[in-house]
């Protein structure tokens, strides 16, 4: 209610971003008053840095802009990154409701693979393609390259070290689905291992995952 007194509706209506709405739709009162609660959820939970998609940013702001008007002398670090599609046909944003709309920190090396398998990837098609998006804004910031394997008979094995090669190999045909996906799913599976071994060797890590499954998500 604080951050609600201290800011004005225009102000807070601006934020509507993360619901997927504009400022100029017809908004319900829940729908201002859900921004509001999302900046408290930020003091709630005491969180020193908030890594959300660009859709959040605005209400991320809001919470440091709610620090100077309250006077807080700490105020969150926010890291904003991009917005990652869903790995299905049509899906724009990836959605935690849709368990094969992306890849989650706790899935297995079995999962991975299955879901980049199932991923939608059109021969020759950059725009919108969940597996040059996941290249790009995951694998090349974290492993600088990305390997992919096949047979002399297609072009033979090659180290990609930028996702713009990459994908200009893909848009001309060059580089097939059938041996993108595979590369991808290694190269995912590797960033994720570090993450499976913490859970594996950290008991009271263990037992907070077995936690965290145990919740189900309801659209």
């Amino acid at each position: 209610m604080d951050i609600a007194r201290r800011n004005s509706l225009k102000r807070v209506v601006r934020c509507s971003q993360i619901m997927g709405r504009s400022e100029s739709d017809d908004l319900s009162a829940a729908q201002i008053m859900y921004p509001v609660m999302q900046c408290a959820d930020v003091f709630f939970l005491k969180a020193d840095i908030c890594q959300l998609g660009m859709d959040q940013r605005k209400v991320n702001m809001l919470a440091r802009e709610y620090c100077d008007a309250s006077k807080r002398r700490f105020k969150p670090v926010i890291l904003s990154h991009p917005m990652m599609p869903g790995l299905l046909e049509g899906q724009e944003k990836m959605s935690k409701s849709d368990p094969n709309s992306a890849i989650f920190m706790d899935d297995s090396e079995i999962e991975v693979n299955a879901k980049i398998k199932k991923a939608y990837c059109p021969p020759l098609v950059v725009e919108g393609n969940p597996c040059l998006a996941y290249a790009r804004h995951i694998v090349f910031p974290w492993a600088k390259t990305l390997e992919v394997k096949r047979g002399e008979a297609h072009g033979g094995d090659r180290a990609y070290e930028s996702a713009d090669a990459l994908c200009a190999d893909y848009a001309a045909g060059d580089l097939h689905p059938g041996d993108l996906k595979p590369a991808l799913a290694r190269a995912i599976n590797a960033i994720l291992q570090p993450v499976r071994d913490h859970f594996v060797n950290d008991k009271d890590a263990a037992a907070l995952l077995k936690q965290v499954r145990a919740f189900k998500v309801t659209r």
